[in-house]
């Protein structure tokens, strides 16, 4: 089978780490333990807290960055960060530092925090370059990180169900409340704050793993009797959770910033370069400044979004046929005759037309895997129709991969997906320039470097086919494989989910569903 059955590598990448555990809404059995009373030592255990291994960050600075030509980008799984939307890419987050990313050349992948992952030691260990995650700059998280300037300003406030009966309005009213938090979260350092100052506070500890998104559900949905989310999430998630109220705020104005090594100095004097196009504090009686760019963002994750909203409905149906896409059933029944992975052919659609079955590129490539109709014996008007643009697709792509069947697995991938974008010519150039610099052709890392090399005049004035816009080849190849990575986990743990909590609502699972 042309199956991709290992992650794909890089030498000069991180391993990319999808453990998307944390995406699916847990039961009631793990809420964790109860703390009824204030610690002993009113002094915050940051160690402990935050549960940090790696202090020591390793070298690699917005120059080396460059250099790759990636940036890795860590966050969780949620609609304010970053999700798969019928298998593209989307979150206020993944918007955010994508154009930060297109406006310095470099490609992004991302790093989705998994059950057992420490986001600090992953950004220190090299895994990630930020970690982008709606973040509040606090003392305890600046032990171990730098931060950028912030980018939002948000008020954390506690969330209720909403027949709780009377609300309480003030945070002395909360005293008969058990509210839910993990220890990990800004929101558990201000409780512990409020309750040294003298506040009666119960406060009840769950998973790391549980995101604000998936403590709001539970509220919603009667497991936890209240949670603190910033407004802003609060806000958003009021649009597809009914049965929440707003309850008193525990801190304002709170700030908001990605986190960086503490080494990565030159990183953070272009992060800053960026976010202060975008955003700018105002005076003691001022709102901030925000760019049209941000606004927009903001509207579409936080303020009106009906789209969104409606999508994200957990009460829902499961009313469509794909987990990834809207083509599921028709990719898989496809690939499968053609002894291909799905899940890469899914990526693969993902990538040239965001699964519009009426894109044409510029170039004249029509349908959801963009076909050049001279390279097709289907008729031009056929190739808008779905089953056969994938067919057609599958095609191309099983004659490439049997080109290279004589490579591993990761390789073969590696290159039939170049062929299938750039061209055979311009990959056999490539080829023959790594000979040429005693390389060897059948190692994609060689090939990649190669096609880099192509689009300077002194290697491509001696290619066969000339010029070669190679970084959009090699972006190619690392966002389909590392966009399969996540359908990968996504499927196992919907799956491994499906038969653990059978009848259990699933708010990302509905994500992936509707």
């Amino acid at each position: 089978m042309n199956s991709f059955p290992q992650p794909y590598r890089k030498n000069s990448i991180a391993t990319v780490r999808k453990s998307i555990v944390g995406m699916l809404i847990v039961v009631s059995s793990l809420s964790g333990c109860t703390e009824k009373e204030p610690p002993k030592d009113d002094t915050p255990k940051v160690h402990h807290d935050l549960n940090v291994s790696v202090t020591k960050p390793v070298d690699r600075d917005f120059d080396a960055i460059k250099r790759s030509g990636v940036i890795r980008m860590i966050t969780r799984y949620s609609s304010n960060t970053y999700f798969l939307q019928q298998g593209v890419e989307r979150g206020f987050e993944y918007e955010l530092v994508k154009k930060f990313a297109k406006e310095n050349d470099l490609a992004l992948e991302v790093v989705v925090i998994g059950e057992n992952d420490n986001p600090y030691d992953m950004l220190n260990s090299g895994e990630g370059d930020l970690i982008a995650a709606n973040y509040t700059i606090t003392p305890e998280r600046k032990q171990y990180v730098q931060f950028t300037r912030p980018y939002n300003i948000v008020d954390q406030v506690v969330a209720l169900p909403e027949d709780l009966g009377q609300s309480p309005s003030s945070l002395q009213d909360l005293s008969d409340v058990t509210i839910s938090v993990r220890r990990n979260s800004s929101y558990y350092h201000r409780l512990m704050e409020l309750k040294r100052n003298g506040y009666q506070l119960n406060v009840n500890l769950v998973p790391d793993d549980m995101d604000t998104e998936t403590l709001l559900y539970e509220v919603m949905n009667g497991t936890y009797e209240a949670t603190v989310a910033d407004d802003n999430i609060f806000q958003a998630a009021s649009k597809y959770m009914g049965g929440l109220t707003e309850g008193p705020k525990i801190a304002r104005n709170d700030t908001i910033a990605w986190a960086i090594r503490k080494n990565a100095d030159g990183l953070k004097t272009q992060m800053n370069r960026f976010l202060y196009k975008h955003f700018r504090l105002g005076g003691p009686d001022e709102p901030p400044k925000r760019s049209a760019f941000l606004n927009i963002l903001r509207k579409r994750y936080f303020k009106e979004g009906p789209q969104i909203a409606e999508y994200y409905n957990p009460e829902r149906q499961f009313r469509t046929s794909g987990i990834l896409s809207p083509y599921d059933d028709l990719i898989k029944a496809i690939a499968d005759s053609a002894d291909m992975d799905w899940k890469m052919v899914t990526s693969v659609i993902a990538q040239e037309s965001k699964f519009n079955p009426n894109s044409r590129s510029w170039a004249g490539a029509v349908g959801l895997m963009q076909i050049l109709p001279r390279f097709s014996t289907v008729e031009e008007s056929q190739l808008y129709d779905p089953e056969t643009n994938i067919r057609e697709g599958v095609r191309i792509l099983n004659e490439h991969l049997d080109h290279y069947a004589y490579m591993d697995t990761t390789n073969r991938w590696a290159f039939a997906l170049a062929t299938y974008n750039a061209g055979e010519g311009h990959i056999a150039d490539a080829r023959r320039l790594a000979i040429d610099l005693h390389r060897n052709p059948n190692n994609w890392d060689n090939a990649e470097d190669a096609l880099l090399k192509l689009m300077q005049r002194k290697y491509y004035q001696n290619a066969r086919y000339g010029f070669c816009r190679g970084i959009e080849t090699v972006r190619y190849v690392r966002e389909i494989m590392n966009r399969y990575e996540t359908y990968e986990t996504i499927l196992a743990l919907a799956e491994k989910n499906r038969k653990k909590q059978e009848g259990i609502p699933n708010i990302i699972g509905l994500k992936m569903f509707n």
